[in-house]
């Protein structure tokens, strides 16, 4: 499976297991938390394999920036927090850096480990 699977994998359990941890109200409602815990456990699973062929600065650049945004939102809609327009530009800014490093990241930089030692 492609790394940018994994990734888009990845965060996805980490905006879920985000979500979770804020509806857990602080682990009082406990099996909500562990729901969160068992959300970021697969989440890493997916990111670390996501890692085997995407630079770490860049896999993980675009994970926290799209969960970032992401969670925004979900905050947003979901539990009604608010977001002043500084905040919406910042959070823009922060999309323009994730697709930036997407668009920027050639294939060799995410063939596997073992392929870039061959290619040298």
């Amino acid at each position: 499976m492609n790394a940018w699977i994994y990734l888009a994998i990845a965060i996805v359990f980490e905006i879920a297991g985000t979500s979770l941890l804020k509806a857990s109200n602080g682990f009082s409602r406990m099996g909500l938390g562990i729901a969160s815990m068992a959300c970021y456990w697969v989440c890493f699973g997916f990111l670390a394999v996501a890692m085997k062929s995407i630079p770490v600065g860049v896999a993980y650049a675009i994970w926290s920036g799209v969960g970032i945004i992401a969670i925004a939102v979900i905050g947003w809609l979901v539990f009604r927090q608010s977001l002043n327009p500084i905040q919406i530009g910042f959070i823009a800014l922060i999309c323009v850096g994730a697709i930036g490093l997407n668009l920027t990241t050639n294939a060799y930089s995410i063939a596997p480990i073992e392929k870039q030692k061959t290619l040298s």
